[in-house]
């Protein structure tokens, strides 16, 4: 069985925002609400300043508290463990928006449905494809694949980097890591 997960390595991202753009392109995101963003975090005090490129974005939980509160069943979790949403049984109650602890769900402005990343799964990934926004990287700063295929790209970079996931300590089990940005001067 597979098991998809994304990795972000903060050192090699540049903020250049092109996977924000190609997600909004592939997956028509109406204008004000993004399936995911890179957001700059300065930290210090010149001239001892770092600047983290942090993507906020559905972190595809094992354990989804917005599988879990959803009283039609339509924010659910494939096989693979991509947490999708089906659209012809939503409700839009908004109790997956509210539970969400990333704050990576919203509802669309125009057609009021409830939008989040689902890494490219039905119109990419199920068809052997890489998602839209690693495959514009520029940097490599996204890697997806795998992670019960040992020879797969995202095996060997969970394999040789220590990985962070947002919010472990609440138990969700997030399938979108984090290499931790190790650039930029010392800051207090």
């Amino acid at each position: 069985m597979k098991k998809y997960v994304m990795i972000h390595d903060e050192n090699l991202c540049i903020g250049c925002q092109a996977c924000s753009v190609a997600c909004r392109n592939e997956n028509d995101t109406s204008d004000g609400v993004y399936r995911l963003q890179v957001h700059a975090e300065m930290k210090g005090v010149f001239p001892n300043l770092k600047t983290n490129f942090l993507r906020h974005s559905c972190v595809m939980c094992e354990n989804a508290p917005c599988v879990e509160v959803c009283p039609t069943k339509a924010s659910f979790q494939t096989d693979e463990g991509i947490v999708l949403l089906d659209e012809s049984i939503c409700v839009s109650c908004k109790y997956c928006v509210l539970a969400c602890p990333y704050d990576a769900r919203y509802v669309d402005p125009i057609t009021k449905n409830i939008g989040k990343c689902t890494f490219c799964f039905t119109n990419r990934v199920a068809g052997g494809e890489q998602p839209a926004c690693v495959t514009v990287c520029p940097t490599d700063a996204l890697t997806f694949g795998d992670a019960n295929d040992y020879n797969s790209e995202v095996s060997k970079v969970i394999a040789t980097n220590s990985i962070k996931y947002p919010k472990s300590e609440l138990g969700t089990k997030p399938k979108l890591g984090f290499v931790e940005n190790k650039k930029g001067g010392r800051y207090e």
